[in-house]
């Protein structure tokens, strides 16, 4: 293999350009997606080796999480449309479950706060009727996001699951820039898989003060907040996306908490900030510590890649930054 630093020059200059433009094209979603296919794949493929050949056991790997993500998908819809026929009785009746809480709320607002507040079912869901005629360009674009973003998470399943099949092929003959960039490839699915662990083991973290927040803490204050288990749960899931399975979970977590009373709703937000800030840092030293990096290297690189990319920026930071030390580690600069 040509090792000239030409070559390589060309390679690292090529990788940084795609890294980038996944972002600026809002693909890290994709990439994601991608790289997590990829990495899954390559965990299953070992234990299925001792009985099958490397390509086979790549194609039942393949298949084996083809049929997951489409299980996955299928419970989520049914169970959504479960919830809203279980829950809410429909969207004509989300007014009505919001009602006890809101009159609940109105005994211990200040006046100048009640006086904005729905006085009835009817009142609340003509608010909600004006909001959405007011707001229907913002909400159509929301909705087309939604599922171009979904369009491109499955694009990006599709095309790791076929990268995972390819793997194990006979590798095509190409030029030095080909086997160059495969490297750089390689070594950035290796960076992803040790990111993986580290957000499994946070979100591990999160969910157990979480746990004994809401099923201990809570109850002895004489609060005993509606599905706590759940959000226990779905703590631990959404915690495994970066910084986005926290917002959704301290969101749901606050109503809850506000269904119960006020005094609930502030000393739940309060303990989710404080978790919040915790974590932050809790999340610098893990990953920093599965890519062998300082706390304050994490740190920076999210603050730059939040300046420059805004929240996308921030869920990237850890991953580029873990490929980047490797390509430095492996060509021995650092």
């Amino acid at each position: 293999m040509d090792t000239s630093p030409r070559i390589k020059i060309a390679s690292h200059v090529l990788a940084g350009i795609a890294l980038l433009l996944a972002v600026v094209l809002h693909l890290l979603p994709a990439l994601i997606a991608g790289l997590m296919v990829y990495v899954l794949v390559g965990a299953i493929a070992p234990k299925l080796e001792s009985r099958l050949t490397g390509a086979a056991s790549r194609q039942v790997a393949v298949a084996l999480l083809g049929v997951i993500v489409v299980a996955v998908l299928a419970a989520a819809i049914v169970g959504g449309v479960a919830f809203v026929r279980a829950e809410l009785a429909g969207p004509d009746a989300l007014p009505d479950r919001v009602m006890p809480v809101i009159d609940q709320a109105r005994a211990q607002l200040p006046p100048a706060l009640v006086e904005h507040l729905p006085v009835s079912s009817d009142d609340l869901r003509a608010s909600m009727g004006n909001l959405a005629r007011r707001h229907s360009e913002q909400l159509q674009h929301a909705g087309k996001t939604t599922l171009l973003v979904f369009g491109r998470i499955l694009v990006g399943l599709i095309i790791g699951m076929m990268v995972a099949l390819a793997h194990e092929r006979a590798p095509a003959r190409g030029g030095p820039l080909l086997r160059a960039l495969e490297t750089r490839c390689l070594r950035l699915a290796r960076a992803f898989r040790e990111i993986v662990f580290a957000q499994g083991k946070i979100a591990a973290i999160n969910t157990v003060f979480t746990m004994i927040f809401l099923l201990v803490a809570m109850p002895l204050a004489g609060w005993h907040l509606p599905l706590a288990k759940t959000l226990v749960l779905v703590t631990f899931v959404v915690g495994l996306l970066p910084v986005v399975g926290n917002l959704i979970s301290n969101t749901l977590i606050v109503i809850s908490a506000l269904s119960v009373s006020v005094a609930a709703a502030i000393v739940a937000l309060v303990f989710l900030v404080l978790l919040h800030k915790f974590e932050y840092f809790l999340n610098a030293r893990i990953v920093g510590g599965q890519i062998r990096a300082r706390a304050w290297e994490i740190l920076l690189a999210m603050l730059v890649m939040e300046a420059a990319f805004g929240l996308a920026g921030v869920v990237a930071a850890p991953i580029y930054y873990a490929y980047l030390k490797h390509e430095l580690k492996d060509e021995g600069l650092i």
